[in-house]
């Protein structure tokens, strides 16, 4: 969320299609405003990034096997592309660690992490580094942007990365 200016939603919300590790960019769908951006993947992130992605590859190859591995698509993709409820591109980046289940149908799948898991590790983390100021997951947005303006980056940019749409709110 730091490294790329992501709000917690658009974080959440990433599928596997939506991260480019080469270009070292990621596509934020849906954000405020209805709204895609294409921001920054920080060189620091790319390879923890990339084996957590491995990780995630693992567990849905597991859950295929086991006859799941389905995702909710947005919108009326399903429909459009029934069989790409299985296909890796579409999968969460962060899956929920536990399958859910259609009580009528008997389909499994997963979804994407409760934002409460987020907002408990950032409050941990926080706690354990003793901040004095308050500090929460949005923090995260103000600092990506506080840094790269004091890196040089003009402020246009930095509007364009974050997705706002005034200046004024940058």
């Amino acid at each position: 969320m730091y490294g790329a200016g992501l709000r917690l939603a658009e974080c959440l919300r990433l599928r596997v299609q939506d991260v480019d590790l080469e270009a070292k960019q990621i596509l934020a769908r849906d954000g405020k405003g209805f709204k895609d951006r294409i921001t920054m993947l920080p060189e620091a992130v790319k390879q923890p990034l990339a084996d957590h992605l491995e990780r995630v590859k693992h567990m849905h190859a597991r859950d295929l096997a086991d006859g799941y591995g389905r995702v909710d698509l947005p919108g009326a993709l399903a429909r459009k592309y029934p069989r790409a409820v299985w296909e890796w591109r579409w999968q969460h980046v962060f899956p929920q660690e536990h399958r859910w289940e259609n009580p009528r149908t008997g389909e499994q799948g997963r979804h994407q992490m409760d934002e409460s898991l987020i907002q408990r590790a950032v409050k941990a983390a926080v706690q354990s580094a003793g901040l004095a100021k308050h500090a929460t997951r949005h923090t995260l947005r103000h600092s990506f942007a506080t840094h790269l303006l004091e890196d040089g980056y003009d402020i246009r940019t930095i509007q364009e990365l974050l997705g706002h749409k005034d200046v004024k709110t940058t």
